[in-house]
């Protein structure tokens, strides 16, 4: 009998007859028309009628008041991290099963990430488990801030990953944040497309972060975005990632320290056009996910992880989960897969295992480091759900 990694090596061959990559872009609307009317007026770099109207176009899509465009989503999630107070010394709350990129946002503010463990209903930050794991190791003193006990220093922010798409079930953390009086700030990287309630990720704290790498459901080839109903905030965002240089017709004045964060305007034709797609992209990419399920629905060992209660995911990776007992194939999975070009990958290692965050507070972290050993990343493109 065929082991499971031979089982699903077969049903991707047929699904896939000429291999697949992890995740690549579809360029099948306005692309080429708007990049080439950047590069015919030479409107190619940091400002131009494309930035405004990706901004515009964004808000619009996901129903925030405002979009403000970086360079990419580790940029965003910087500004947002500063534009929500945190500090040199403070602490942020972490899944420990995230990209590098949500860990290493805080410490470019001087902050230490503290690494909390998830659920395996989202993937996502646990929230009953954070609210035990706080009322252990942290304390809400008279400045009206939670600080951790052990360490001394304020817990002053959350940053829940809606992982793959998948949204955290964010009514819950919402309730655990006031109780303890930690700002939310989304990495919502993954999630463009993806709705919690009716409501699109990224809304449900002080800010929410983007990312349109040439991996993700859309892509400005780099490019982020931060989104916000927050007008204050939103201004103030737009003037540090624009090296918070002032108003003024021909002089150079700048009045803080800012970053040049900016996306440039080619970029954002490239953006435009594909936001116009991202109806059809959903479409396809949770045409694929069904596809998933179906051809692996009988199969023994294995599972297909499927969307939240509550949630309608973009799916942006697809996820196959190798049951406890069968961990010893996943490796082989892995391998088998990749050498008959089927791109296939792990999760991220835990940033609490990775060298320059091994020092950092965490919490028991169980579940992320069961997901760890069972999660297989599918081949996800837009267009291999066709």
């Amino acid at each position: 009998m065929p082991t499971i990694s031979e089982q699903i090596l077969s049903r991707l061959q047929d699904l896939f007859p000429n291999g697949a990559a992890l995740h690549e872009p579809l360029f099948e609307g306005n692309e080429w028309q708007y990049v080439k009317e950047c590069i015919d007026t030479h409107w190619v770099s940091s400002v131009g009628k494309f930035v405004d109207r990706f901004e515009q176009d964004l808000a619009d899509f996901t129903g925030a008041k405002r979009a403000i465009a970086t360079v990419n989503g580790t940029s965003a999630l910087h500004l947002a991290l500063i534009l929500s107070g945190v500090k040199s010394e403070d602490e942020v709350l972490v899944p420990a099963m995230t990209f590098v990129a949500t860990a290493n946002a805080v410490s470019y503010c001087g902050a230490n990430p503290h690494f909390i463990d998830i659920s395996r209903n989202t993937l996502g930050v646990d929230s009953d488990k954070l609210d035990d794991y706080l009322a252990e190791i942290a304390e809400i003193r008279n400045d009206g801030l939670t600080w951790n006990k052990n360490t001394n220093k304020r817990i002053i922010a959350c940053v829940p990953m809606h992982t793959f798409g998948h949204p955290v079930d964010m009514d819950s953390l919402n309730r655990v944040c006031e109780k303890w009086n930690i700002i939310i700030v989304e990495d919502a990287a993954e999630s463009l497309g993806s709705f919690y309630k009716g409501k699109h990720t990224g809304l449900f704290g002080k800010l929410g972060v983007f990312s349109f790498n040439g991996n993700k459901i859309i892509t400005s080839g780099g490019g982020g975005a931060i989104i916000t109903n927050d007008e204050e905030l939103a201004v103030r965002a737009k003037h540090l990632s624009t090296t918070a240089k002032t108003s003024n017709a021909w002089e150079f004045v700048h009045d803080e320290i800012g970053y040049n964060y900016r996306l440039p305007n080619i970029n954002a034709a490239l953006a435009c056009a594909q936001l116009e797609a991202v109806p059809l992209y959903l479409k396809l990419k949770r045409h694929l996910a069904k596809k998933y399920q179906e051809i692996f629905q009988d199969l023994e060992g294995i599972s297909i992880f499927s969307e939240p209660s509550d949630c309608s995911s973009n799916y942006w990776l697809n996820v196959l989960l190798v049951n406890k007992e069968n961990i010893e194939y996943k490796e082989e999975i892995l391998s088998v897969t990749n050498m008959n070009k089927i791109m296939t990958r792990p999760v991220w290692k835990l940033m609490s295992d990775l060298n320059m965050y091994k020092h950092c507070p965490s919490m028991e972290l169980e579940i992320s480091k069961e997901m760890e050993s069972r999660i297989i990343c599918l081949p996800s493109g837009v267009i291999l759900g066709k």
